[in-house]
């Protein structure tokens, strides 16, 4: 679990691309640490949704390099009470506020907390940082000063046992049913549930239920006609909902929260 930086870091956010502020914290994060190199995961996570950031950073992080720095916001609170902490999982650490976003993440691998101690700011080269924007102010210049190695997890503030946790259940099992929810839909009108591949294959003959109808599961979307819907596993190995060469989302009137459940055919 030794995070030893590798100059990567990722920005997931629900900023959009409409104004300046992915951009500015980029700027802050290179004007401290030029040689950074710096990936958008998404800024299209839906406004004040941190559980949906939770879970694509839960299933994007493996496939960078050990020593990334992973920044989220997601932060509905900033500028409150509310902790950021810093996460060091599987070589990697992750920057957020300590509002659930993490929950997912941390549910599936160890981790090691740590909470800013805000009290320190100013020895990081942080003064007076926006009540409104600490995505600019305190996150960026915070990942930029652990990419470059000039601090350390530890360094962040105290070591804690516990974060808070998601803001929504995990699916539930119950009589040989899943069920869950959708979390989101990607560009496609393709619909993301929080339902693991690895428990739907304890079901046989699996169909998916949701908006008052039933999906057969198929592998890909070419096994249906264009316009026909089906659930299958995704790539990133959870349920999803689709309807081939259009958008499920639009011709379902479904969206995140709606119930899923998945069950054995009959």
């Amino acid at each position: 679990m030794g995070f030893v930086p590798s100059g990567v870091i990722t920005l997931t956010t629900d900023f959009g691309h409409k104004g300046v502020f992915a951009g500015t914290m980029k700027g802050q994060m290179l004007k401290r640490f030029p040689a950074a190199r710096i990936v958008d995961i998404t800024h299209e996570i839906a406004a004040h949704w941190p559980d949906e950031a939770g879970f694509w950073l839960a299933r994007a992080f493996p496939y960078f390099p050990d020593g990334t720095v992973h920044v989220a916001v997601v932060d509905p609170g900033v500028g409150s009470r509310r902790d950021i902490i810093g996460a060091a999982v599987e070589s990697q650490l992750f920057l957020a506020p300590d509002n659930g976003l993490l929950g997912m993440l941390v549910e599936k691998y160890p981790a090691k907390f740590f909470r800013l101690d805000t009290g320190r700011l100013a020895d990081f080269g942080i003064d007076a940082p926006s009540a409104t924007f600490h995505g600019r102010d305190i996150f960026a210049p915070l990942a930029a000063e652990l990419a470059a190695g000039r601090i350390s997890p530890a360094g962040l503030g105290p070591q804690i046992d516990d974060i808070v946790r998601r803001w929504h259940d995990a699916p539930r099992v119950d009589d040989g049913a899943i069920a869950g929810v959708v979390l989101t839909a990607d560009t496609f009108g393709n619909l993301i549930t929080n339902i693991d591949g690895g428990l739907v294959n304890q079901i046989a003959s699996p169909v998916v239920l949701a908006g008052g109808q039933k999906f057969r599961l198929h592998r890909t979307y070419s096994d249906v006609q264009p316009g026909e819907f089906l659930a299958l596993i995704n790539s990133f190995d959870v349920i999803e909902i689709a309807q081939a060469e259009r958008s499920a989302a639009a011709a379902l009137g479904l969206g995140r929260g709606a119930p899923v459940v998945v069950k054995p055919a009959g």
